[in-house]
């Protein structure tokens, strides 16, 4: 009984692991490098806040693990090892508060979850894997196909509500996406979905049209649910690094985001990005992906990403 419940958190763990190498990788080398060559002092405890730096861990974090690590063990040798424990224990400090789960609640039927965020950050694929999650859960799934713009993702989505089962509410491209997530929510009242995804195009956070059209969006939900939407997902991509912190202020402002969904952390040696987030916004981390496949979004939690960005073997 058991190894049959162990089996998907091993191999997720190695996923994570796996796809957070490049982050630990680099992270893990360039430390090695400095404490093989001398006791600790004041320079290398700058150089491996540098290292730090260079992950996107942020300052505020940066400074305060090099402090940890430096505690104590002045004119000391120190391990790579010791200075990984350090790391894994800070960034697990600054994420565990912001490691929950995305709760829908059942009173709130349908739940309206609007999933927003910048072009190619993986909004429809997370979407999909969501309403799979949610339909293995035997809720009754509905997605709206909010991103007007593109035909493909219309298209994908169509995709995911075949493989799920799921109904897809969808119009023309380049019709209004207001007016599309409107009969969506009133659609989804009269055939008593649970849950509710809502796609929206992917817009640059500096295009001021484009978040105006957002907050219609918001607005025209609010319409027929004025508690709705019940969550607001901001889909960021890892890759994008230190771009992350104007994106989330943007989208919270316009759309007041309830938590992050962070993809394609296995694309890129600045996944402690997820840790200066954590750090500046406080917002609810829900789900992880590192990699393309209908498995690779997971719940997140904080010692499991502390310890394979740290690169400490499970």
């Amino acid at each position: 009984m058991n190894d049959t419940s162990e089996t998907p958190k091993l191999s997720w763990w190695r996923r994570l692991s796996n796809g957070l190498k490049r982050t630990s990788s680099s992270l893990g080398t360039a430390v090695a490098d400095l404490v093989t060559k001398r006791k600790l002092d004041r320079a290398m405890l700058d150089e491996i806040e540098d290292v730090l730096l260079r992950a996107d861990l942020g300052t505020a974090v940066s400074v305060r693990i090099a402090d940890a690590v430096g505690a104590g063990r002045y004119d000391k040798a120190i391990s790579a090892d010791e200075v990984k424990d350090v790391v894994a224990t800070e960034v697990e400090r600054v994420l565990a508060p912001v490691a929950k789960p995305l709760e829908v609640d059942k009173a709130k039927k349908p739940f309206v979850i609007l999933v927003v965020g910048v072009n190619g950050s993986g909004k429809t694929t997370t979407i999909g894997k969501l309403s799979q999650k949610f339909a293995s859960e035997g809720r009754k799934v509905m997605l709206a196909a909010g991103d007007t713009f593109r035909a493909a993702a219309i298209e994908q989505l169509k995709v995911w509500g075949e493989r799920t089962r799921t109904p897809v509410i969808a119009g023309a491209q380049g019709s209004d996406s207001a007016s599309l997530a409107f009969n969506a929510l009133t659609a989804a009242k009269e055939q008593n979905i649970d849950v509710l995804l809502i796609d929206t195009a992917g817009r640059l956070q500096n295009k001021a049209e484009l978040m105006n059209e957002l907050e219609k969006v918001v607005r025209v939900i609010r319409k027929v649910d004025a508690t709705a939407p019940h969550a607001v997902l901001l889909v960021l991509d890892a890759t994008v690094g230190q771009n992350a912190l104007s994106q989330v202020e943007a989208f919270h402002r316009t759309a007041g985001v309830t938590g992050l969904v962070m993809t394609k952390l296995d694309g890129t040696a600045r996944g402690g990005i997820l840790v200066a987030l954590a750090e500046k916004f406080k917002l609810p981390v829900h789900f992880i992906g590192v990699g393309e496949g209908v498995d690779d979004l997971a719940p997140f939690t904080a010692r499991d990403f502390a310890k394979a960005i740290a690169g400490i073997e499970s």
